[in-house]
């Protein structure tokens, strides 16, 4: 997949006769004119790109100063019958790159192509030469309604290559086919193993399973605390500081792209535009591009309603399997013309300065770093027990967790939202894989696997937290299945991934992603286990279990549950939300709630793998406080 804007779109001349044109067509003032002059001298882009991103002149007034400065015709795409055979010659990768596309042969053969850059004579002549030679009459039209035309008439080709790219270049690195061949039987056998076991010594399999549940339960609440504890380190170390944000020169910042995947929610995009509008990025390097489903016309008159800037723009999604939110920004990225890419939700409200952050880590870190993860925190952590609870969770997750695996150089799985990513890295990675339901988590170990890194920044983007035990309980299933597909697909290879990676990622990888569902998995029939050992008579208990596994078992459940409540009391210290302290004891309860996911998770990965299940936003009786 190569972005629309991997070689950056060539923008009209800032020349005085183009610049007397805007003034003798009364589309700009005297002083609009300055103003953006004084804008192109602070950020290095073009007048027109300024006037535009500003708002300060329409595309449609744009298109038709340059179509008079170029002495062509202007031509709108939107009621063009195009020639199908005569424009799939090219894909439609070439056509965004290039800014032209061929409309239809007429009867002399002189082929009509819109440009949208101008028609300079080595432009002419190469355009030429892919057209095999014929005479060519150009009409001007802007790069958008090229970018709007070729969505219309690539739509199934685009579709096909956001769901199926990925699986088409690695197949054994796609969720698409959830268990492989060698998964199915090794299954089966283990399953018929375990079940003649059980028919000839049931009591020793029994106890079997629980100790390896209780070792695993074990090992992992042992491997977080261990990487959190080393990411406590950075409680006083500013990653990136203001100092090196302000000396940032805007002449010499990168183009950056916002994808916004939304479905379903008009009822807060609103709000998002409002957000977003808050990111201290020059405007005529930005590009908010809002991923919105075909069939989600609600949304979309929500978003128009809202009266979006002129750099945000609206793609639709086409119709397609599997819908979810990885095919969407796979479109996304598609159109995409950042030289980095962030991706944010429709409830996010990301700190001002988190892109210039994010461009200093990448160029702190060299082309290895592949992306960076901000922090995701909640506004509304007071509004109930479970918001607070998701708000621990969180805070410990994201300022220690993940600044442990940053620092151990550890594989680690993005959060779905305020991941940047170098734009070549990420399409040398395939994006993201649609068939996975965690796709985030998926990315950064293949990240990882292909010998990038991935950073963490002290930048905070402010979400809602979950108020519904329901809709929590939809989420955190979609995100346990996700980590549940990702073991699936990196265990097809294991001896290669332990090659790739290391003996020491290789562990911290089967510990946390494959480690995470499994001990969620086992919390309530452990917890069932230790309630029996306290509450049933001892010489009850012996009949079925031997005293040194009941020891185990608690000790275990003591020590696991020590250890996630002390990491959860952690998080609020950072962040001085020392109200939420003392909520940590209800950690255990917390986690009956994960292990239900858990089961529906498992479920529904046998079952229906590729469902997202969509979690409802916009519910919250609190409001963020900007």
């Amino acid at each position: 997949m190569t972005p629309g804007g991997g070689v950056r779109e060539a923008r009209t001349a800032d020349s005085d006769a183009f610049a007397d044109l805007l003034l003798r067509a009364r589309l700009v003032t005297p002083e609009t004119l300055a103003y953006a002059r004084q804008v192109k001298d602070r950020t290095g882009a073009h007048i027109d790109q300024v006037l535009i991103s500003e708002g300060l002149l329409d595309s449609e007034s744009l298109l038709l100063a340059e179509a008079q400065a170029w002495g062509i015709h202007p031509i709108d795409l939107e009621a063009v019958s195009f020639d199908d055979a005569l424009v799939r010659r090219f894909p439609g990768q070439t056509y965004l790159t290039e800014n032209w596309l061929p409309i239809r042969k007429l009867a002399n053969g002189t082929i009509i192509v819109a440009t949208a850059r101008g028609i300079a004579p080595h432009r002419v002549e190469r355009v030429r030469a892919l057209l095999g030679g014929a005479q060519v009459q150009f009409v001007a039209t802007t790069s958008w309604g090229i970018k709007n035309a070729c969505l219309r008439l690539f739509r199934a080709e685009i579709a096909e290559e956001a769901a199926n790219e990925l699986w088409r270049q690695n197949p054994a690195m796609s969720a698409r086919v959830t268990f492989s061949r060698g998964q199915k039987v090794g299954g089966a056998l283990a399953a018929v193993g375990l079940i003649v076991l059980a028919v000839f010594w049931p009591v020793q399999v029994v106890i079997g399973v629980i100790a390896a549940a209780s070792l695993v339960f074990l090992a992992g609440t042992s491997f977080k605390f261990i990487v959190a504890m080393r990411g406590a380190r950075y409680d006083v170390v500013e990653r990136v500081s203001r100092r090196q944000v302000a000396e940032l020169d805007d002449r010499n910042l990168p183009r950056y792209t916002v994808l916004v995947p939304v479905f379903r929610e008009a009822n807060i995009v609103g709000q998002l535009i409002k957000n977003l509008g808050g990111i201290d990025y020059p405007t005529e390097k930005l590009e908010v591009l809002i991923l919105i489903e075909e069939e989600d016309h609600e949304t979309r008159d929500a978003v128009l309603a809202s009266a979006p800037p002129a750099h945000f723009r609206i793609i639709t999604i086409p119709k397609g399997h599997p819908q979810t939110k990885p095919r969407a920004c796979n479109v996304g990225l598609y159109f995409a013309t950042g030289d980095f890419l962030v991706i944010f939700d429709a409830e996010d409200t990301p700190e001002p300065d988190q892109l210039k952050k994010a461009v200093v880590a990448f160029r702190r870190g060299g082309d290895a770093t592949v992306c960076v993860q901000a922090s995701l925190n909640y506004f509304n952590d007071s509004e109930n027990v479970l918001t607070r609870m998701f708000t621990l969770e969180y805070s410990y997750w994201f300022d220690y967790m993940l600044a442990g695996l940053d620092y151990g150089d550890l594989p680690i799985p993005l959060g779905g939202t305020s991941n940047h990513f170098r734009t070549d890295a990420l399409i040398e990675l395939g994006g993201w894989d649609p068939y996975n339901v965690t796709e985030d988590a998926d990315l950064g170990i293949r990240a990882s696997a292909l010998g990038y890194r991935v950073g963490v920044i002290n930048s905070t983007t402010m979400e809602e937290a979950n108020t519904s035990i329901p809709n929590f309980i939809r989420q955190r299933s979609r995100w346990i299945k996700g980590y549940m597909q990702t073991s699936l697909v990196h265990a097809r290879q294991p001896i290669a991934l332990l090659r790739q990676i290391g003996v020491r990622r290789f562990f911290a990888f089967v510990l946390l992603i494959a480690g995470t569902p499994l001990t969620f998995l086992g919390v309530i029939p452990f917890y069932v286990v230790t309630a029996i050992t306290v509450v049933a008579p001892l010489d009850v208990v012996e009949q079925f279990f031997p005293v040194w596994l009941l020891w185990i078992t608690l000790l275990n459940f003591v020590i696991g549950n020590v250890v996630m409540i002390y990491l959860s009391m952690m998080g609020p210290y950072k962040r001085g939300t020392f109200h939420l302290v003392l909520w940590a004891l209800l950690n255990p309860l917390y986690w009956v709630l994960h292990s239900i996911a858990a089961y529906k998770a498992l479920w529904q990965l046998l079952t229906n793998p590729h469902y997202w299940e969509k979690t409802e936003h916009g519910l919250t009786t609190h409001v963020h406080d900007d």
